[in-house]
């Protein structure tokens, strides 16, 4: 099991909460059809899971999380936004604790590129959907990332970043991989669809630049890269500073692109155990 760079710090998890169904998963609501069975993987604090749920409804929905503290703070908002019976669990992509041909639909977000193997994963979800149901899992690229102003604290930030993630044993790059570790989980049938988040408006670029300025000194990041000496305090409050700086930039884009992949499956065996 890789190691989650960002860790559990409400500098994520709370950033996390802008996620919803629309803005992360949109290559796969035409998926999301009313008493459709879901999982929903690596489902964080929740806030995709519950907008999903809410599509497919009156559908199952379960939810896993390798974080304990992550699915307690999507059982918390499950309850104060009023969405019941979804199946909250801390499991394994690797290993769920799953049946075969479980669900009609499995989705991950921002889940690839921090596991340790993933094109297992990708297997192992395609075990429990259902032949003709679908894997639907989408992941960013860091080296795909632009921005402007070109400050040299964001190109320190890009290194420092994908150089923890990789000592982790996570993939930055997992966007452009989506569809070679689809291929090479089993899976024929493939749609790859490429996807961007934009904060670059007013309101985007201050909310993003300023959670990063604290991200980079706060998060399970920035003690990682400080304690295993990959930066010292020193360069994070430079790089804090840099976000800041780029967040007041009257001409400031950045841009997230991420990759997509819908994957059907057939009733054919790929790549984990047969289906006989």
């Amino acid at each position: 099991m890789a190691r989650y760079t960002h860790g559990q710090h409400p500098t994520v998890t709370g950033s996390y909460l802008w996620r919803n169904a629309e803005n992360s998963a949109g290559y796969a609501l035409a998926e999301m059809l009313p008493g459709h069975s879901l999982l929903d993987v690596g489902c964080g604090p929740g806030s995709i899971t519950l907008d999903l749920a809410r599509r497919v409804a009156p559908g199952p929905v379960t939810a896993v999380d390798a974080s304990t503290e992550a699915v307690e703070q999507a059982r918390s908002l499950a309850e104060k936004e009023d969405v019941p019976g979804i199946d909250f669990r801390v499991g394994d992509v690797h290993d769920l604790d799953l049946p075969d041909d479980s669900f009609d639909v499995v989705h991950a977000h921002q889940v690839l590129q921090h596991v340790a193997d993933p094109v297992r994963a990708l297997a192992e979800m395609g075990r429990v959907t259902r032949p003709g149901g679908v894997v639907a899992v989408c992941d960013s690229d860091y080296s795909g990332m632009y921005w402007y102003p070109l400050l040299p604290e964001l190109d320190a930030w890009m290194d420092l970043y994908q150089r923890v993630a990789r000592a982790n044993g996570g993939e930055p790059e997992a966007g452009r991989r989506m569809h070679a570790w689809a291929r090479a989980a089993g899976f024929e049938d493939i749609t790859y669809v490429p996807e961007v988040w934009n904060h670059s408006a007013p309101d985007r670029r201050a909310w993003w630049g300023r959670m990063w300025s604290r991200r980079i000194l706060e998060s399970d990041l920035a003690r990682q890269a400080v304690d295993e000496g990959f930066a010292t305090r020193a360069d994070l409050e430079e790089i804090s500073q840099g976000w800041r700086r780029w967040s007041e930039h009257p001409d400031g884009v950045f841009v997230v692109p991420r990759g997509a992949v819908l994957c059907r499956v057939s009733e054919e065996t790929f790549g984990g155990p047969s289906r006989a």
